[in-house]
């Protein structure tokens, strides 16, 4: 079995990050673990955001984009399979789509048992420096 992507994204975030990359160069995300705003997806331009031996890679969603988590909320969603997705509304002030009228949000889904045994065969994710 492949292993499952822990983190995905639709094609209407998929285009906002195209978007948001022709503005502001490369960029990445970090999943927030209640600060500012929620718990919300919060996207910078890459290395504006220092990740830590605390953060967790899920993965990279269009094309090269890091997602991050924070380890504690990763201990919560080690389970889940996490989409990133956009909505109309004010997104938080320090993410770049704010301005946009638009806001990264995520939905999950719980994995499979299948999924979940070949995650954790897996061994842990990688975590930032």
């Amino acid at each position: 079995m492949d292993l499952p992507s822990r983190i995905l994204a639709t094609p209407e975030a998929e285009a906002l990050i195209a978007r948001l990359t022709m503005r502001h160069g490369p960029l990445m995300f970090h999943q927030s673990g209640g600060c500012c705003d929620g718990s919300a997806p919060m996207c910078f331009p890459r290395g504006e955001f220092r990740v830590g031996g605390q953060d967790v890679l899920l993965g990279h969603i269009a094309g090269d984009v890091p997602v991050w988590i924070g380890a504690a909320q990763f201990d919560y969603w080690r389970h889940t399979q996490v989409t990133v997705d956009v909505v109309p509304g004010r997104g938080a002030g320090m993410s770049l789509e704010s301005p946009e009228g638009m806001r990264f949000i995520v939905r999950s889904r719980v994995f499979t048992d299948e999924e979940n045994a070949a995650l954790e065969a897996a061994g842990e994710p990688l975590r930032g420096a």
